[in-house]
């Protein structure tokens, strides 16, 4: 096996447990969410500020755009391109916070299709009354924390653009 698969093989090995754990975590949280707050309503953590409040949303984001066909298929297109750039990250210590970012990206857009694959719809639960933001999950957390953070990398960590042109250059890798 020549170092460029090796590289890929161990990248795709340390990432099975890291998505495993990120997904399990998002469909035990809705499920609890499901088989407790719709049946007890819901509950509050801070009044007037945040609580666990079930809900199934049947649009894109937060609920918006319900019933668009496109945005139907979105979540798997994410996943898909996310799986392609990670694949293309390199696997150093430099770059562990994007593989991080990726891997978080790719889970909330899997944990959020399984819920449409399953229900139709996705199981929502956190609600910040405070601020009347649309309810949402656990995926939904990892997909607006990991957006973030690979922003932040881009702006204030890999300022170089050599850095990140190995990552979304479709030219073909060179062997090493």
């Amino acid at each position: 096996m020549n170092e460029v698969k090796h590289k890929s093989f161990l990248q795709m090995l340390m990432a099975i447990p890291i998505v495993g754990i990120l997904i399990g975590l998002d469909q035990l949280t809705k499920y609890l969410a499901y088989t407790s707050l719709r049946v007890n309503g819901p509950i509050n953590l801070i009044k007037g500020v945040f609580s666990l409040t079930w809900t199934q949303n049947y649009g894109a984001a937060w609920g918006m755009l319900g019933g668009n066909v496109i945005l139907e298929i979105l979540p798997f297109i994410i996943a898909v391109l996310v799986a392609v750039a990670y694949q293309r990250i390199p696997l150093t210590k430099r770059m562990l916070p994007l593989n991080i970012a990726a891997l978080m990206l790719f889970s909330g857009a899997v944990g959020n299709r399984i819920d449409r694959s399953i229900y139709g719809c996705v199981q929502d639960f956190l609600y910040f009354e405070l601020i009347d933001f649309p309810i949402f999950n656990v995926a939904d957390c990892y997909i607006v924390i990991s957006c973030i953070f690979t922003i932040f990398l881009f702006i204030f960590y890999y300022k170089d653009e050599n850095e990140l042109s190995a990552v979304f250059s479709f030219r073909k890798k060179k062997s090493e």
